[in-house]
């Protein structure tokens, strides 16, 4: 991408070195690959958290990323499926954007809980109807067991994450 100032070629009228921002992105994408994302969706997201409005179009985001519409409408599928991005229309326009929601990390860790409750949940099902006591069952409750321990700590760090950003301002 290249315009604005004439200084480098590839600073935007902000300042902003956009190939250190590309290299950013690409980075931080690969590491959330890494943990599981598909690959498009851990780019789009990157590349939103990136902007300063945390928001853009299918056109900016294809742009940006250098990727097909196609690409964009997966993966934006996948992360409003995931609750990590909204959708909206521009007032006025037929296009949509898209944008991360506000607290982004809490509302995503916040809904893991709700995931944890439901494993836990079905783990504890399966451990009946296989027999606490064979190696299986005594698996699934202990895997139950961890689901229900990392519920319970995560609830708390949320609320000492709510605590902490009250008291910051």
């Amino acid at each position: 991408m290249t315009s604005g100032t004439g200084e480098t070629g590839s600073t935007r009228e902000s300042g902003r070195d956009e190939d250190a921002v590309s290299r950013f992105v690409e980075r931080f994408a690969a590491e959330m690959t890494e943990a599981g994302m598909q690959r498009m969706a851990a780019r789009v997201f990157a590349s939103l958290l990136a902007d300063d409005d945390g928001s853009m179009t299918s056109a900016e985001l294809g742009s940006r990323l250098r990727i097909s519409p196609a690409a964009v409408s997966g993966a934006v599928n996948y992360l409003t499926q995931v609750s990590m991005v909204g959708r909206e229309r521009d007032p006025g326009s037929r296009r949509d954007r898209y944008r991360l929601h506000d607290e982004i990390w809490y509302s995503t860790f916040a809904n893991r809980d709700q995931v944890l409750t439901r494993w836990e949940r079905t783990l504890r099902d399966g451990a009946r109807s296989l027999g606490e006591e064979t190696p299986a069952g005594a698996r699934l409750v202990e895997t139950a067991e961890f689901f229900a321990f990392m519920q319970a700590e995560l609830v708390g760090v949320l609320d000492r994450w709510r605590r902490s950003r009250a008291t910051q301002g």
